[in-house]
């Protein structure tokens, strides 16, 4: 046994609340009990349910972790970050070994009524619902209609209350989705909870075990148990935790309006596709014959890669759920804060492009980077190089379900470049091409970008681009590093990038924010959260950034502030609202305000690549093109195969090098002195060996 104190979260008029923890490994089972003293008197509060349970822990916060079980969230709240790793710990040793010990999941047909009592109370609760969003949207106008402070500071706390009723109405509709799935799934099998009382138990423990009872200790026949039976009252010593395991996991406070986390979508009710293999074509690619979805053909019958790579109607993952086998397969093999760089996540997850490609989205608004130059005074550059900055994430998402880029393989490259606004596109007889740069066939009016993916343990990216005739280059590497949160997914994104003006000299060094994939279990959404400085040595302005990650209580998503300074400890510009939709600023001292971007108006940049066919073999969209068909045919055993095969490929040639004690050698860029990666020939270098055209100075430019 292992015993304790924790805070629980309760709920939102209550909050965290101190209660004594008893976690028996024995029966799987974690109580708590308002004190220590009621914990010998036997007095429960509640319990969780540790078979089948999943732990989830937060990177943004060092002391707090949930258990989801049952269908519901429990937080839970540790002294420090040391504490909570060893209650970490603890669970997970004990659900491991029970999920050893489990032998079978018995089936039995879902009762046919509860189906349809479910649905009527959806219904019923989604009618309160839009009455309740009403009365709080006339509720808001009112309160912002109010003029005197304590009549406002009094309706705000009524507004307050009256949202977080509202929240909880949705989550009860979420929990009656999810209760309606259960009851009724995909493939019309209820898998239910195997009931201990109504099989005969034999007191052997190790017979108890081969019969999937958990270690449970049964009550005598005589002495009907409750939740909330005083130990004494039970015939059998403490230290064997005599208590009935119940079928559920509880807690007294639940009538109290306790608090579970369901601020997720239902489960979808999708088909998850054939399970059944299907045959493949050459070199893996999805046989036409068997594929279920039409793929785009070229005049002479074979796929089009290029129009796969184009088509951006990408179908959503649904319910992790559909996947359940895989993903609780996945999840028994890794633990709480374990590095998932060497673990081999499954091929229905996988977005159709490389993570080389996701970097080059980034830059789908062209006209944002290279506008830098273009204002006159160091703030106004500053402020742009953060709208730039900001508005690059949306972009690089494709989807609302987060999904995860083809890890590149070693020597991997990508190439791109962008038109921009204004700029009508060259025919061929009047191109005037650069001949040299990233992309050399390109024009010194056009955006170009090359990446390199440099190293493969640890996984480090390189990527750079620039537009010659604004003379602005940008130059980054990022090594990304995931990690096991529970009912998470980390990335965290360790690198630099640097824009340089080069008729300026103005260099702006940035980081990069952390990657979040939540609701694993469920339907998986992206979350960017962490600190970013952005900062120009030259002009002395810098600018701090905060993606701020949803609280578990209320909150939204996507939240991200932002002040610029130059110098002074009062910041000359703000700017809040949220990466992926809008996000307003304010001049601080004229008070002007502005909006920074605006998702719906700004106009998305298709990227220009060479045809698949006129590829290199190392170029992304050539390596992974088998992949990226299967995928899209729907085919997922043929995705998994041609997946294999590179992957295996890359450790074949990593042997061979390995046993000719031959270097990697990298192509396009080499590792800095210090720290980092550079690109061989930026436009800087060249431009100097060139003894490229004066600089230029902006009009009315402001001194630091």
């Amino acid at each position: 046994m292992m015993e304790g104190s924790l805070s629980k979260w309760t709920n939102v008029m209550k909050g965290w609340q101190y209660r004594w923890f008893v976690l028996d490994e024995n029966a799987g089972l974690l109580s708590y009990y308002t004190s220590k003293e009621k914990m010998t008197r036997g007095v429960r509060r509640g319990c969780v349910r540790l078979r089948a349970a999943v732990i989830g822990i937060d990177d943004e916060d060092d002391s707090t972790f949930t258990i989801t079980v049952d269908h519901k969230t429990f937080h839970f709240q540790a002294r420090d970050g040391s504490e909570r790793e060893r209650w970490v710990r603890a669970l997970e040793d004990t659900i491991t070994r029970h999920g050893r010990r489990e032998r079978w999941s018995r089936c039995v047909p879902a009762p046919a009524h509860r189906h349809g009592d479910l649905e009527r109370r959806i219904s019923e609760a989604d009618a309160y619902l839009q009455i309740m969003i009403e009365l709080v949207n006339k509720l808001n106008i009112r309160v912002s209609e109010l003029t005197e402070p304590h009549e406002k500071s009094r309706a705000q706390v009524i507004l307050d209350h009256a949202n977080a009723m509202l929240d909880n109405i949705k989550h009860s509709i979420v929990l009656l989705q999810i209760a309606k799935n259960t009851v009724n799934p995909v493939n019309g099998v209820y898998q239910g909870p195997t009931n201990p009382s109504q099989a005969h138990i034999k007191e052997d423990l190790s017979l108890r075990v081969e019969l999937g009872a958990e270690c449970r200790e049964l009550p005598t026949p005589t002495l009907p148990l409750s939740p909330m039976t005083p130990l004494e009252h039970i015939d059998a010593p403490r230290q064997a935790m005599s208590l009935l395991v119940p079928d559920t996991s509880y807690s007294s406070s639940e009538g109290e309006d306790d608090f579970y986390d369901a601020d997720e979508e239902p489960a979808s009710q999708t088909d998850p596709g054939p399970s059944a293999s299907r045959t493949c074509g050459a070199e893996g690619a999805p046989d036409p014959d068997s594929s279920p979805v039409d793929l785009p053909r070229t005049r002479d019958g074979e796929i089009d890669y290029d129009a796969l790579y184009e088509d951006d109607s990408d179908s959503d993952l649904g319910s992790m759920e559909n996947h359940g086998s895989v993903v609780t397969h996945l999840l028994s093999q890794v633990k709480i804060g374990m590095d998932l760089t060497k673990v081999v996540l499954p091929t229905f997850i996988l977005e159709r492009r490389s993570l080389l490609e996701m970097y080059a989205d980034s830059f789908a608004h062209p006209d944002q980077f290279v506008k830098i130059v273009d204002q006159p005074t160091p703030r106004e550059r500053m402020v742009q190089v953060v709208r730039w900055y900001l508005s690059s994430y949306h972009a690089g998402r494709k989807s609302q379900v987060a999904k995860k880029p083809y890890n590149p393989i070693l020597g991997e490259v990508f190439r791109c470049h962008w038109d921009l606004d204004g700029v009508e596109p060259p025919s061929n007889g009047d191109k005037q091409e650069v001949g040299d740069g990233p992309v050399p066939w390109c024009t010194p009016d056009q955006l170009s970008f090359v990446a390199e993916q440099v190293s493969h343990h640890p996984p480090i990216s390189a990527f750079y681009a620039e537009h010659v005739n604004k003379r602005i280059q940008f130059e980054a590497w990022v090594w990304t590093k995931s990690k096991f949160l529970g009912l998470s997914i980390g990335v965290h994104n360790i690198g630099k990038g640097t824009v340089t003006l080069l008729d300026l000299g103005e260099e702006y060094t940035l980081t990069f924010p952390n990657g979040y994939g939540r609701s694993i279990l469920t339907v998986p959404w992206i979350e960017l959260g962490g600190s970013v400085v952005i900062e120009c040595v030259q002009t002395g302005h810098r600018a701090h950034v905060e993606f701020l990650t949803k609280p578990f209580y209320g909150g939204k998503k996507h939240r991200v502030t932002c002040e610029v300074f130059a110098g002074d400890k009062k910041p000359y510009y703000t700017a809040q609202g949220e990466w992926n939709t809008r996000m307003d600023g304010r001049w601080t001292e004229s008070g002007r305000t502005e909006v920074v971007f605006d998702v719906s108006t700004m106009r998305t940049r298709r990227k220009r690549v060479a045809p698949v066919g006129r590829q290199a073999a190392h170029e992304s969209r050539r390596v992974w093109r088998h992949v990226t068909a299967a995928l899209r045919a729907a085919d997922t055993d043929a995705a998994t195969a041609a997946k294999r095969r590179l992957e295996q490929a890359q450790r074949d040639a990593a042997k061979r090098r390995l046993d000719a004690d031959e270097p990697w050698l990298t192509q396009l860029f080499s590792p800095k002195s210090e720290e980092g990666w550079e690109y061989n020939t930026p436009l800087k270098q060249r431009l100097e060996a060139n003894k490229g055209s004066p600089q230029r100075k902006p009009e009315n430019a402001e001194t630091r």
